[in-house]
């Protein structure tokens, strides 16, 4: 199962933003990363710099390597609409981040490795694909025998975030997918334009 292995600070560094959850490291330096530090003197960027790092910017937030990646903006871009809303409406939809949205889990990598594990049913049966795409109308929810789990009990008691897009039932434990959200329903600060730029070079 492919995923980014590397170091998390750096990139929240490069990016200025804490993608995988809150980082000391980027609150204690906040510059980009380099022996030079802070006083290095960095360049105008051009504009495919600044397409390329929007694209990264989108993998690394939501875990999805780069042919993958690539095979979700081709798709995104046969659906009818908006290419970059279809594009992060499909990341959006996928079943890990679902499982993070819903305050199951407190980060992607850690929905990742739940549904890995087979914590989580989707309509009933047991789903161990981090990627599977969920339609609205679907089910998702944890297994019986996990809903005892520390980790799962302490990220739902510590959640406050609802979505519009989605149903939560605390009693049951079981999520419901209304709709695919809508742009201004997703706070993940990407400039979509910029992938969808890139990609059409």
């Amino acid at each position: 199962m492919a995923r980014y292995r590397g170091p998390k600070s750096k990139v929240a560094r490069r990016f200025k933003e804490p993608i995988f959850g809150p980082d000391k490291a980027l609150e204690r330096k906040n510059y980009p990363p380099g022996m030079h530090g802070p006083n290095k003197r960095r360049g105008k960027q051009s504009e495919y710099s600044m397409q390329l790092l929007e694209k990264q910017k989108a993998k690394f937030t939501y875990g999805i390597l780069e042919k993958q990646f690539a095979k979700m903006f081709h798709h995104a871009q046969s659906k009818k609409g908006i290419t970059g809303t279809n594009l992060l409406q499909l990341c959006e939809a996928r079943l890990d981040n679902t499982v993070f949205r819903l305050g199951i889990a407190s980060t992607r990598r850690a929905a990742r490795q739940l549904v890995g594990h087979c914590h989580i049913l989707v309509n009933g049966k047991l789903t161990n694909i981090p990627s599977y795409t969920l339609r609205p109308g679907d089910v998702v929810e944890v297994r019986e025998r996990s809903k005892s789990l520390e980790v799962i009990t302490a990220s739902l008691s510590a959640s406050s975030s609802k979505w519009d897009w989605l149903q939560w039932n605390a009693e049951t434990m079981k999520g419901e997918v209304l709709a695919l959200p809508e742009r201004e329903q997703i706070p993940e600060n990407i400039k979509e334009q910029l992938i969808v730029e890139l990609y059409s070079k």
